[in-house]
Formats: structure tokens, C-alpha cells, sequence
């Protein structure tokens, strides 16, 4: 059962906003900066509401600085009709976003899964990388310290997007960052690793593009079989390790 009072005696924490998406969602925003600590927070709530979802919740999508709460309409009102005398509206966004209210006040409660991280070898250069050049004379470096730089941090998965099994990673060096390619490729072979201005990330599938290719991994990153089917998740670290074109093939023989 509701406990109506529980969820009407919290206020939002500072910097949160809940605004209507349509007739049958929300969105939950921290405010404008992309950070580790908004991350965080993200992640505690889409853990809570993954155990704990309201009635009447459809499913959460997490981003860089937002969480997307869907529900049903009809079930909002049905299952949680008793706090809309309180909040003074028949709107099931209200509900909703009291219903929130109440459980961004008890985050702490929310358990997270320890940080994963996930090592994927990449072949840099040549005809796998055909940009690390270009990105190399981009910021007065030579190759080798372009590899060095870009194997040398750890990248913290913000979300999935734009493909299936595509992450967005935080954490590049600015030393390496390039602007996209004035036009894009029409085809970019899974697998491939670009940096696209402050940002670097694989493609997971085939797919138009226009980031600096520099290497490509053998590794899939989209598993369309398993369960999740995407080898990362947001909250992972990515680390890049550089392997030989003859390490390489031998790892995409393994798989065929």
C-alpha cells in the first residue's frame, strides 16, 4: 500500500526537476553538466526502479544527465487514485511525479552494481585505422603518442545510444580531440574505434559515420543472442589496449 503522507512530506533534492514528456512519460533532470556525480545518481535511481518499479511503470531510460520514466496512463490512475486529492489534478503526470518525488528522497536505499571494467584490444592504424594519421597532424603529435594517449585512460560508459551496443564514453584526453570528418563514410564496419571532437567510442554494427576511424576491435559489442545483448552498460570503464594486425586476425578467425 501507499503510504500517501511518506511520498507528499518530500520536497525534490536541489538541482532536480521533473517535467512532463507527453501524456505518458517524464523526465527527472540534474541540471546541465555532464559529471561522474550525476552519473551516479543516475545510476542509483534506474537500479532502484529496475527492483522497484511503481505500478503502472512501463520501463526507464537513462542518458547523460536525465532519466526517462515511462508509464501507463490508465494504471496511474486506477492503482494510484488515492494521491490525487492531494496533489489537487486528475493528471496521471502528477501522480507520476509524485510517486517520483518519494523515491528521490530514498536513493540511498538504492543498490548499485560495482563498476565493471571491460578491457577491448583495438589494431591501431592502417587500413583498420585509416584517420590515426589525420588525427595525429590534428594535434601535432605523431602516431605513437596518439596510441599512447588514447590506451592510457579510463572511459566511463554515460549511456547507450545511436546504435545497438553503442556507448558513450567520458574520460578522453582533449590531446587527442579531433573534429569529425568533413563528410561522412557511407560505411563503417563494426567494430571500428573513432574520436568524434572530445569523445571516442566503437561502432557496434554496421553503420554511416563521419568520427576519425583510428583502429577497429574484434571484439562484438553488439550480442544480439544473449541477454543483456550489448556487451557494455552504462557505469562500465572501458579501457583500450593496443594489439598487432596478427593478433588481430587471429581473433576475428576465432569467431567465424
Amino acid at each position: 500500500m501507499i503510504d500517501v503522507e511518506d511520498y507528499l512530506k518530500w520536497k525534490l533534492p536541489e538541482g532536480v526537476r521533473i517535467v512532463p514528456l507527453g501524456d505518458s512519460a517524464l523526465v527527472i533532470q540534474w541540471g546541465d553538466a555532464i559529471t561522474p556525480e550525476t552519473h551516479q545518481r543516475i545510476r542509483q535511481l534506474t537500479a532502484y526502479l529496475e527492483v522497484e518499479p511503481f505500478v503502472g511503470m512501463i520501463e526507464c531510460v537513462p542518458a547523460f544527465t536525465t532519466v526517462t520514466v515511462y508509464y501507463d496512463a490508465l494504471i496511474m490512475i486506477e492503482e494510484h487514485g488515492d494521491l490525487l486529492a492531494s496533489e489537487d489534478s486528475d493528471f496521471p503526470f502528477a501522480i507520476a511525479a509524485t510517486l517520483m518525488r518519494g523515491i528521490l528522497n530514498r536513493l540511498e536505499k538504492a543498490t548499485v552494481h560495482p563498476t565493471r571494467v571491460v578491457d577491448i584490444p583495438v589494431c591501431y592504424g592502417g587500413e583498420l585505422g585509416p584517420d590515426l594519421e589525420a588525427v595525429a597532424e590534428h594535434n601535432e603529435l605523431g602516431v605513437e603518442e596518439v596510441i599512447a594517449i588514447h590506451t592510457s585512460a579510463d572511459y566511463l560508459v554515460y549511456m547507450l545510444g545511436f546504435a545497438p551496443g553503442f556507448a558513450y564514453l567520458g574520460g578522453m584526453s582533449g590531446r587527442i580531440a579531433t573534429p569529425r570528418r568533413p563528410s561522412p563514410r557511407l560505411s563503417i564496419p563494426a567494430g571500428s574505434v573513432g574520436i568524434a571532437g572530445n569523445q571516442t567510442g566503437v561502432y557496434p554494427i554496421k553503420t554511416p559515420g563521419g568520427w576519425q576511424l583510428i583502429g577497429k576491435t574484434p571484439i562484438p559489442l553488439f550480442l544480439p543472442r544473449q541477454t543483456p545483448p550489448t556487451l557494455l552498460q552504462a557505469g562500465d570503464v572501458v579501457r583500450f589496449y593496443r594489439i598487432s594486425r596478427k593478433e588481430f586476425d587471429q581473433w576475428e578467425g576465432m569467431q567465424r
